[in-house]
């Protein structure tokens, strides 16, 4: 029979892991290619995942709730019409075995069968055409000189797959105080198994120094009579864990500067109109305030770096992440390469990748690879903020209210008068590992001074 496996997507460059939310289709259901068929939660998007092939639902292995490491087959479609359908229930093991020899996991291990504890199939497998000839030797694995916890790659380093974790766990190893070969630091079980054989001490996961990340130093609040309880959502517990780690990883400094908009106001209101007819899309603020800080990376590249150890990565593509408010949560889409698109473009851009935000339509690729972020809480009615930085990126910009101000002006006479401008305030928050604060406020000074003098034909 010919079958294929649909996998959880990576929806993130720093995203492990991802929550099965709700299945839109049933064992037995007819699907067509690029159909949605199941909706997925991590911290940065919820989202439906189309079918990868047209033909008939035949197995669903991961069931509704369930989290699971990227690249995990979470069900499998028949693409022979007519064929035998799996009468598997969701959640349930996959098919007997049909012979063929087992995947590789998706941490870069093999699954196991023989001795030991048996690996979860639905956990450890990869997409077809990966072949375990083609994986490179593990590196030895090292114990971290920090062991203690707190970095944003120590967090992701937990994020293994279970049966790596039951080993850690039964062997008394803290894989947090580890640096594997998989995906950002991951722990594989090749290294597990390595690292207990060569016999090296680790600190245990009862130690002080392998405390997890998030642990909590002071006792946890209980609920009165009459409280109610809810769980986090998945999306928001994972948000949480993100900010927290990013706190911790980053040296976080916020400086504010006030932008006159009267001028960009004045340009709008002239060509909005026009500007709607020709491309039928809104004009907003929000475009301008992309292109000034395009302008600002250039001129300042350390905003569009990335820290890595004791070495500082500076991207060469210029990719913005624009926060979109959700009602269960928070998403980032990307515009990749936005210096090399005009103000129209970006608005195209823009405009369409916050409308499929909200009706769960994004790719994986289209929240991944942001270098610098922008946030817009002004558009409730915030002055200023000071907005968290999104790993692993080094700065985030806040955009407070839009709106208007008595202001002094000072005329070419010298005398003073009180006038009516559009204004908001911009908040830069700044990792001062690598970004001083002069860097730091000469960025805003150059996007504010892009913003008050964009020409009438920048449009």
């Amino acid at each position: 029979m010919a079958r294929v496996d649909v996998i959880m997507p990576q929806m993130g460059e720093s995203i492990a892991e991802g929550t099965l939310s709700k299945w839109l289709k049933k064992v037995g259901d007819e699907i067509k290619r690029d159909e949605p068929i199941f909706e997925i939660s991590t911290d940065k998007v919820d989202a439906e995942i189309p079918a990868p092939s047209a033909g008939v639902l035949a197995e669903i292995i991961v069931k509704e709730g369930e989290t699971v490491a990227v690249q995990t087959v979470v069900a499998r479609i028949e693409t022979e019409k007519g064929a035998a359908v799996s009468a598997s229930a969701p959640g349930s093991a996959p098919a007997a075995d049909d012979g063929k020899p087992a995947a590789p996991a998706a941490d870069g291990s093999e699954a196991s069968t023989k001795g030991g504890s048996p690996a979860t199939p639905q956990l450890e497998v990869t997409p077809a055409n990966e072949s375990s000839t083609h994986r490179p030797a593990a590196p030895a694995i090292a114990a971290s000189h920090a062991g203690n916890g707190n970095s944003f790659e120590d967090r992701l380093r937990t994020k293994s797959s279970p049966l790596v974790r039951k080993i850690a766990a039964e062997h008394g190893v803290n894989i947090a105080t580890l640096s594997g070969s998989g995906i950002a630091g991951r722990v594989t079980k090749r290294d597990i198994l390595g690292f207990i054989e060569s016999g090296a001490a680790a600190p245990t996961a009862g130690s002080g120094a392998g405390r997890l990340a998030g642990a909590h130093d002071l006792p946890l609040p209980t609920p009165w009579a009459g409280d109610t309880v809810e769980p986090m959502s998945k999306m928001r517990a994972l948000i949480s864990d993100h900010m927290v780690a990013s706190r911790r990883t980053s040296a976080h400094v916020t400086s504010f500067i006030e932008i006159d908009f009267t001028r960009v106001a004045r340009i709008r209101a002239k060509k909005r109109a026009e500007f709607e007819a020709a491309t039928g899309q809104k004009l907003t603020y929000m475009p301008f305030i992309i292109k000034a800080v395009t302008d600002g990376i250039k001129a300042f590249p350390i905003m569009n770096s990335s820290v890595a150890g004791n070495s500082v990565i500076y991207r060469k593509q210029v990719n913005i992440g624009v926060a979109v408010a959700l009602d269960w949560g928070l998403i980032v889409p990307v515009i990749k390469r936005a210096d090399d698109l005009s103000l129209s473009g970006i608005t195209r851009a823009l405009n369409d990748l916050a409308a499929r935000a909200r009706a769960k339509k994004l790719s994986p690729e289209e929240v991944q690879e942001g270098t610098f972020t922008i946030t817009n809480p002004g558009v409730f009615g915030s002055l200023m903020g000071t907005p968290i930085i999104n790993q692993p990126q080094v700065a985030i910009m806040g955009v407070g209210a839009i709106e208007k101000r008595p202001k002094v002006l000072t005329g070419t006479d010298g005398e003073d008068t009180i006038a009516i401008r559009t204004c908001a305030y911009f908040s830069l928050s700044f990792d001062h590992r690598v970004i001083d604060g002069a860097v730091a406020d000469q960025f805003l000074a150059f996007v504010k001074k892009t913003i008050e003098s964009f020409p009438d034909a920048v449009l």
